[in-house]
């Protein structure tokens, strides 16, 4: 809560750098309250509700195409193409071919994997990579924006560049292109590594606990999402219909209390205070910790437990103080994007609930690291399969599923 008075944002120099001076994560002070002013309305509930039909056709579409394999499939990896796509398709608008699209997904790759580098500039080091990665990437995401500001016909909803485009201009400042493109380069950042693991440790946890994917299938039978007899209703989800699955708003919760995926934030100090009798002097270097705060917040009831329900009505755990539950972080650096991160998360949940059946190819589950963020070691292996109208397992018979694109 000390941020600009006690405190001021600190990354490192190599993400400082790569991401670029016009981010939102690089801001302070009255510039870094205007950016987010201009880029609060791309996470609007009018913006989200929105997006939210695009969603769901991206998770439906790639739902079908995991369910086609014939082989198992590597979850964190797929997650990261899923969540880059949405960035891609859905909250930026772009109509990039699939061939030219998966190139920039590897080139992106290369960036996040030496965003967090040692800060040498030098041949062959990860710092360089990451510049030269950031360079082909501001190409064409320079390419994509030109072209998509010359063809605004077709068009059925305004994604997040429209509208960081136009509140620009509402606040007065009509942005650049390198505005445009540090812009979008952050919103793909922001959407990608962090919503990929969060998505990974959903179906670990789907995976590790069938009566929890159970109680969600009741909850969206007495919705009228899933008939009783396992097919999913026809039509798009809704704002409002999510609104109401309590269950899953609990699931999702838990998740992400027990797997948030970055660890904390760091902070300088800006001048010297006391922390419960401690003295942090002035110009000293801080991190909050969000993993160990969660853990040891005496709300939380057996902290390592996976136990949705401890978000019920019932219990409602995390609604004693302000600070116990912070995946997202909190005060004026609370995540912009957290409404539309669990948006995604529960369109997913109710579509892996309501069309699919994934097991666990490996015998065993896989250990968990959390650098650069909180993901499964092997990436976690999962063998998914189509479902009949009465959700029981099929095996596709051709790959037709896999040419629907969004």
């Amino acid at each position: 809560m000390g941020e600009h008075h006690l405190v001021s944002t600190e990354w490192p120099r190599s993400t400082r750098m790569l991401l670029g001076p016009n981010t939102v994560a690089n801001s302070i002070g009255d510039i870094h309250r205007n950016k987010r002013k201009v880029f609060s309305k791309i996470f609007s509930h009018e913006a989200l509700e929105s997006y939210l039909p695009k969603i769901q056709l991206v998770i439906q579409d790639t739902l079908r195409a995991w369910s086609s394999r014939p082989e198992a499939i590597n979850v964190y990896q797929e997650a990261q193409k899923l969540t880059f796509r949405m960035a891609i398709r859905v909250l930026l608008g772009f109509s990039i071919p699939e061939e030219e699209l998966g190139h920039l997904f590897e080139v992106y790759q290369q960036f996040v994997e030496n965003v967090f580098s040692l800060p040498v500039d030098l041949p062959f080091s990860g710092y360089r990579r990451g510049i030269q990665a950031r360079q082909t990437l501001q190409k064409g995401l320079e390419k994509a924006i030109r072209e998509k500001l010359q063809c605004t016909q077709g068009k059925d909803y305004s994604d997040a560049l429209d509208i960081l485009i136009e509140s620009s201009k509402e606040h007065g400042k009509e942005m650049t292109m390198q505005e445009l493109k540090d812009g979008t380069l952050e919103l793909i950042f922001a959407a990608y590594a962090t919503t990929a693991s969060a998505s990974t440790s959903l179906i670990m946890q789907l995976l590790k606990h069938p009566a929890v994917l159970e109680k969600l299938r009741e909850e969206l039978r007495a919705q009228g999402i899933l008939h009783s007899g396992g097919c999913p209703c026809e039509g798009t989800l809704r704002l409002d219909t999510l609104s109401g699955l309590h269950y899953l708003d609990c699931v999702i919760k838990e998740v992400m209390r027990l797997f948030t995926p970055i660890s904390g934030g760091y902070r300088t100090v800006l001048q010297t205070f006391e922390l419960d009798g401690f003295q942090i002097p002035k110009g000293w270097s801080v991190m909050y910790s969000i993993r160990d705060t969660h853990d040891t917040a005496p709300v939380f009831k057996d902290v390592n437990v996976f136990d949705p329900d401890r978000f019920g009505q019932a219990r409602s755990e995390d609604k004693d103080g302000r600070f116990h539950y912070l995946p997202f972080g909190g005060g004026v650096r609370t995540c912009l994007g957290k409404h539309l991160a669990k948006l995604f998360l529960k369109v997913l949940a109710v579509e892996l609930a309501s069309t699919s059946r994934f097991e666990l190819a490996t015998r065993t589950f896989p250990r968990i690291t959390l650098v650069p963020v909180l993901h499964p070691v092997d990436g976690l292996s999962v063998k998914f399969f189509g479902l009949d109208s009465n959700q029981n397992k099929i095996l596709p018979e051709t790959e037709a599923m896999l040419s629907a694109t969004v």
